[in-house]
């Protein structure tokens, strides 16, 4: 059975390609992606559900690790995307999470949210006129 495994790795190995496919350099990369992409996925939630602490965390840990996919040998170009996307989303989420809580964002949207129930208060008022005429 061991001479069986060693021949199956041997012949996976022989290969560049599917050697690379069966590599942490590109399964490590691809199971982290699930980070960037639900980062992706919450920009279109609201601010209020962002934690600042967990948000600046992720900023640092693919600062991090975007150099060091740079500095290991060879370079992982594909572990560095991941991390880039997900500074990227992470600072995005970043600045979503300070300007709703410490740059008036809420008071901006309660604000909207007051002029439009004004707005549709009297748009009915205006419907149940028309109506009882």
């Amino acid at each position: 059975m061991a001479a069986f495994v060693k021949a199956i790795n041997a012949k996976i190995r022989s290969n560049p390609t599917v050697s690379y496919f069966c590599s942490t350099h590109f399964w490590g990369p691809v199971s982290n992606f699930g980070i960037p992409v639900a980062a992706v996925v919450d920009a279109q939630k609201s601010p209020e559900l962002i934690s600042g602490p967990m948000t600046f965390a992720l900023c640092i840990y693919s600062a991090t690790f975007m150099r060091y996919s740079l500095a290991v040998s060879p370079k992982n170009y594909l572990l560095f995307m991941c991390h880039f996307i997900n500074e990227g989303s992470q600072l995005t989420q970043g600045y979503r999470y300070l300007n709703w809580h410490h740059w008036g964002g809420r008071e901006k949207a309660q604000g909207v949210v007051g002029a439009l129930q004004d707005k549709a208060a009297t748009a009915s008022e205006k419907v149940k006129d028309a109506v009882t005429k």
